[in-house]
């Protein structure tokens, strides 16, 4: 059997189904590659061993008696400590909240233990989501497992890397700028920003109302829809939740490429942000991928990547300020030096600033819509270079802004980043797929097709 830290979701619920593994015997393999491994990577800010071994014993006992949860029963989840789980902290990565008790799960925790998912513990992350790798908070920052000398991306950092070594098999993160999909880059694996409201963030601490999204980040393209089965659907008491039902996100998965129209988003990686020969290199081989299995791939054109970076930029930063001035006020000292840098500039947006950006976005969203109606899904870029060293705080910031996982905030479309090789470094490369609203399904179609005609989901970190 593969070794059980490897196991997919799926994978891991048909064993225990067929009793060659339990709930207990799977913890117990995966808090012992925790212990032996956390240590350097820094994944987790709180890991909840205790409770999430009580949960797997009552996992196998209900499996014994034959009372299944769900699709995730007795499977452990790990959590971006920016999501309220009833009874830890939600600190942020943050000296501001470290005495943050939540007296309630998020809406999303609350799905998925309906699902039956395990909560393992509270999973580091860059400080609100909005700093960066920083070394002068409450908590070290998470590290990459294909070389821990390099950053795992972020701001979903500790998702993405515990996802990628095998801690845990599925991980929930935030996505405001593209911080479920640039760990997924980082590290090599799945990670999906759904549609717009898609996915109830009540209880998950806000950046921007306008931009904020949760998603999942796994290993293959399947864990991913089982994991948004579990996540979506309306919340009544989430603002920006949708009033659309959730549905059977794997339902297309099997069909392959054939019959897609293919977008090819050259202009981002080609002439916007020339992106890194070993990424543009093996986008260009996607499309070849996606050709030979049937789909039809051609080249569309949208507007830059500098415009949607700037109207993301002023909505961003106009909302986190609403949010954060109290605190900047009194409190400007008790945050990291990337984070306050980083929020600042906010109050230095005139309403003006706000209200155009907000004008400017609806059409930047009928812009994208328009190349939608020709084509099925689109092909771009996801990041232009391979993780930075972590150590390089001048390299990191220039190369964390070369991404294409922005424009996809703004617009709200579902958005999907997975690995499409390796550079010449060593470190993973990636691809982004985007499609039309509440399409994941289709979304997750062209990525699984991908997926099977490649073999760059059975690759993992050397460690």
């Amino acid at each position: 059997m593969t070794e059980p830290h490897w196991l997919t979701l799926s994978e891991t619920s048909r064993a225990f189904a067929s009793r060659s593994l339990s709930p207990v015997e799977y913890l117990t393999a995966l808090l012992q590659r925790i212990e032996k491994l956390d240590p350097t990577l820094h994944a987790f800010i709180r890991l909840d061993a205790d409770a999430a071994m009580d949960a797997a014993r009552l996992a196998e006992k209900e499996i014994s008696a034959n009372r299944i949860r769900g699709p995730l029963h007795g499977i452990p989840i790990g959590v971006k400590d920016i999501i309220d789980v009833a009874g830890l902290p939600t600190t942020c990565h943050s000296k501001i909240l470290l005495d943050n008790r939540a007296p309630h799960d998020a809406a999303v925790i609350a799905r998925l233990r309906e699902s039956g998912a395990n909560i393992l513990g509270k999973l580091s992350t860059h400080e609100f989501a909005i700093g960066g790798p920083s070394f002068d908070l409450p908590f070290p920052p998470a590290r990459n497992p294909w070389n821990p000398d390099h950053h795992p991306g972020g701001s979903s950092s500790g998702s993405g890397s515990g996802v990628a070594a095998g801690l845990f098999p599925a991980a929930l993160g935030s996505d405001t700028g593209g911080s479920v999909r640039n760990p997924a880059s980082c590290c090599g694996i799945v990670g999906l920003k759904p549609t717009y409201g898609l996915v109830s963030r009540r209880g998950v601490f806000p950046l921007s109302f306008t931009l904020d999204h949760v998603g999942p980040l796994t290993r293959t393209v399947a864990d991913t829809a089982l994991m948004l089965d579990a996540m979506a659907g309306h919340d009544p008491a989430d603002p920006g939740s949708a009033a659309t039902t959730a549905r059977y996100y794997a339902r297309m998965l099997d069909r392959g490429a054939r019959g897609l129209r293919v977008g090819f988003v050259r202009q981002f990686h080609e002439t916007d942000i020339p992106a890194h020969p070993d990424v543009t290199a093996a986008l260009e081989d996607v499309g070849r991928v996606l050709q030979d299995a049937g789909a039809e791939v051609r080249t569309v054109t949208l507007p830059s990547l500098n415009e949607f970076a700037g109207l993301n930029r002023i909505i961003l930063c106009s909302e986190a300020w609403s949010i954060h001035a109290p605190w900047l006020r009194t409190r400007p000292g008790d945050y990291g030096k990337l984070a306050r840098r980083r929020l600042l500039p906010g109050a230095f947006m005139t309403a003006g600033d706000y209200v155009g950006a907000q004008r400017r976005r609806a059409q930047m969203i009928a812009a994208v819509d328009d190349v939608l109606h020709d084509v099925d899904v689109l092909l771009c870029a996801s990041s232009m270079d391979p993780a930075s060293r972590i150590d390089d705080a001048e390299e990191t910031a220039r190369t964390y802004p070369r991404q294409a996982r922005t424009p996809f905030n703004v617009t709200g479309h579902p958005a999907l980043a997975m690995m499409a090789g390796l550079a010449t470094s060593g470190l993973p490369v990636s691809v982004q797929f985007v499609g039309r609203y509440f399409a994941e399904a289709t979304v997750l179609r062209v990525a699984a097709a991908y997926e099977r005609a490649t073999s760059w989901h059975k690759h993992h970190p050397p460690i």
